[in-house]
């Protein structure tokens, strides 16, 4: 279960003018998928791989749009070159939302490894991140994401998943 219903972040990414989700759905924030193709201002694009999300996004920047990335923590570990090229190398400020496996669901998936390497691999990777685990912290997304386009830097807000 995600914090936030497709219709909230819909409207979250459509006010800040996101003109393309860049994205492969999980189970969780796959939920989000009927509202983002509904909306007549956003471009959904899904891709195969998770390392595909950052050049993708990369070139949708480049030639004007305005791309969000949005892929699970496990995508994120896949997608570390990816991110590594797009985000430091060619310094392209994308922002990404990062479903944040399990995080919700500790007592009932005890074990799982994502709670252990998902923050200390954006902190590796050097990404500025804001961490929303409850409903009332969404307004971060777009805090967050205002403040790294006025920085041009890249950003990311990792979204706890599981049971609210």
């Amino acid at each position: 279960m995600s914090i936030l219903t497709g219709e909230h972040i819909t409207k979250i990414l459509t006010d800040l003018g996101i003109t393309h989700v860049v994205w492969i759905p999980d189970s969780t924030l796959g939920e989000w998928d009927s509202a983002f193709r509904a909306a007549e201002s956003l471009q959904v694009i899904n891709v195969c791989r998770e390392g595909e999300t950052w050049e993708i996004a990369a070139g949708l920047h480049l030639g004007g749009a305005n791309p969000i990335v949005i892929i699970q923590c496990t995508g994120l570990f896949e997608s570390g070159d990816s991110l590594r090229n797009v985000l430091h190398d060619y310094q392209i400020p994308i922002f990404a939302i990062i479903g944040y496996r399990s995080y919700l669901s500790q007592e009932t998936l005890p074990g799982d490894t994502c709670l252990k390497f998902t923050e200390p691999i954006l902190d590796a990777w050097n990404v500025d991140y804001r961490f929303i685990d409850t409903a009332e912290k969404v307004d971060q997304l777009e805090e967050h994401y205002r403040s790294c386009q006025q920085k041009q830097i890249p950003g990311v807000i990792l979204l706890a998943e599981g049971k609210a």
